[in-house]
């Protein structure tokens, strides 16, 4: 990956280090997180939306089912990705920063024995041990940094379906500060210093993945989870339609309204059951359920949407579009009400710039004051010379 990020770099030509630097950084920022991501937003927004209907199943190379999600959603399939993203990719990846140069040092210390022969038992000062550890990576920091803003990535994005999340990544952060401070201290060479305004790009990037973080909450709360439908359920089709109330007695037959009827005669030779359900009900079964909103089949239109679909999907648009406006302006409110510099210490930075240019102005008013004077002493003045 590092090689592709370098032949793409190669490839652009940048033309100063800090640009090169902000271009790699962003495209391995971008390979990652597709790499990481790429599964949750699947089971998130495409798990289970495309797969057709009873009697019209859409089917790859008109062979294959696509893959449907549970019954009671994808919700919980997308809580568990995080979950295992979270505990697990965490785990193993402090295990691999530590366990790495542990193994490595090791190695290098048992050459090194290896080669002193009879004198194994020296001791060597302490600038030759430091010398054995292993080297800084060739971009510094780079690693921790992407590892972090990946962090706050999983952690943001998908907070409303994995609420544990951001209390996963503090425990982890709290380990991960200590397994650094001996990694740096006792396994990596000392690196070699560099000044910094800024952390660069990757504020820009940090500002970004908030941005999108707030539209894919906004995505899984009215698309994913089931909030939008119980909400139309409980306020237009419920037992307290029309009574501007949504109490626990306002869901009674809600799991029956979500579901649809689907005559089992109507079913594709390849998929129709293997069983009549005779068996359970002692008659076989002409009529099944399915988590949709469909009229039934001897409508006028057999199997089309009813009105309570395009109902919550109007709901869930209008949702998405309020939630998004409204953490936005809440966000900037705050951004206002609370700036990155109080206002006493940028004017403080502005008087000080203007009084770097004045001391400036009069120091190179001076140099010139003093070279015409000099000039004139010497018989060489110039009539059109300034000031």
């Amino acid at each position: 990956l590092l090689s592709n990020s370098a032949h793409l770099l190669s490839t652009e030509q940048p033309r100063t280090e800090s640009e090169w630097e902000n271009s790699f950084t962003l495209k391995m920022f971008l390979f990652q997180f597709v790499n990481l991501n790429s599964s949750t937003f699947y089971i998130a927004f495409f798990l289970g939306r495309f797969t057709g209907h009873p009697g019209a199943y859409l089917r790859l190379i008109n062979r294959w089912r696509l893959e449907e999600c549970h019954p009671s959603g994808c919700l919980i399939d997308l809580c568990m990705q995080m979950g295992i993203i979270m505990v697990l990719k965490q785990t193993w990846n402090n295990f691999m920063e530590l366990g790495y140069p542990l193994i490595q040092n090791w190695w290098t210390r048992r050459k090194v024995r290896q080669e002193h022969g009879p004198e194994r038992k020296i001791r060597f000062p302490q600038w030759e041990k430091d010398y054995n550890l292993q080297p800084m990576n060739a971009y510094g920091l780079f690693d921790e940094y992407l590892e972090m803003i990946l962090q706050f990535g999983f952690t943001t994005i998908f907070v409303a379906a994995f609420p544990l999340a951001p209390l996963l990544a503090l425990l982890n952060n709290i380990i991960e500060i200590r397994l650094d401070a001996y990694k740096f201290v006792t396994q990596w060479r000392r690196p070699l210093a560099s000044r910094a305004k800024d952390i660069g790009i990757w504020y820009g990037i940090l500002e970004g993945i908030g941005i999108l973080s707030v539209i894919t909450n906004a995505f899984v709360i009215a698309i994913t989870s089931d909030f939008i439908p119980r909400l139309v359920y409980a306020y237009k089709y419920g037992p307290c339609a029309g009574q501007g109330e949504a109490g626990q007695k306002c869901m009674v037959g809600y799991v029956n309204a979500s579901l649809s009827v689907f005559r089992i005669s109507d079913f594709e030779n390849r998929s129709e059951p293997e069983s009549d359900g005779s068996e359970f009900s002692g008659t076989p079964l002409k009529y099944c359920r399915y988590r949709d909103y469909r009229d039934p089949p001897h409508s006028l239109v057999p199997y089309g949407y009813t009105l309570q679909f395009w109902h919550v999907l109007a709901a869930r648009l209008a949702f998405i579009i309020v939630f998004e406006h409204l953490v936005f302006c809440i966000k900037h409110l705050i951004s206002y009400l609370i700036p990155d510099l109080p206002k006493d210490l940028r004017d403080r930075m502005r008087r000080e710039k203007y009084l770097i240019q004045e001391m400036m102005y009069e120091a190179e008013l001076e140099r010139l004051q003093k070279e015409r004077k000099e000039r004139k002493k010497n018989g060489k003045a110039h009539h059109n010379e300034w000031p």
